[in-house]
């Protein structure tokens, strides 16, 4: 997909505040803390389509109203994921700013997912 300037230049921002994680380092999280929050900041339409097993959906455009009812505890580990890694990263810098502390972006988002195998659910 070509994305605008504009978008790239948003999410460049976004990435020197906010910490990835690689597919193996979520592989690592997920068996170290069972508790870790996988969530899918895609739309809707993407999330019925396929998602990763266990993960919950959140999507980008209702993060900030309501990532407080669904994660109430600003210090879970929560691995966010788009379709490429680039919303996540900007979902990932509005949960800091709330005050949420151990969140990641992940690299590549579903399309990395799909890629190593990982476990797709509908």
């Amino acid at each position: 997909m070509q994305h605008s300037p504009g978008f790239l230049k948003l999410v460049d921002d976004a990435l020197t505040r906010v910490r990835e994680v690689t597919i193996e380092q979520l592989r690592e999280r997920l068996a170290a803390d069972p508790g870790l929050v996988v969530l899918d900041v895609r739309e809707e339409s993407e999330w019925a389509a396929g998602h990763a097993a266990g993960s919950q959906h959140l999507g980008k455009g209702i993060l900030e109203r309501d990532l407080e009812k669904r994660v109430p505890d600003a210090g879970t580990e929560i691995v966010m994921y788009c379709g490429g890694g680039y919303r996540s990263a900007l979902t990932c810098d509005a949960a800091q700013k709330m005050g949420y502390t151990r969140v990641f972006s992940l690299v590549g988002g579903h399309k990395a997912l799909a890629a190593a195998g990982w476990p797709m659910t509908k």
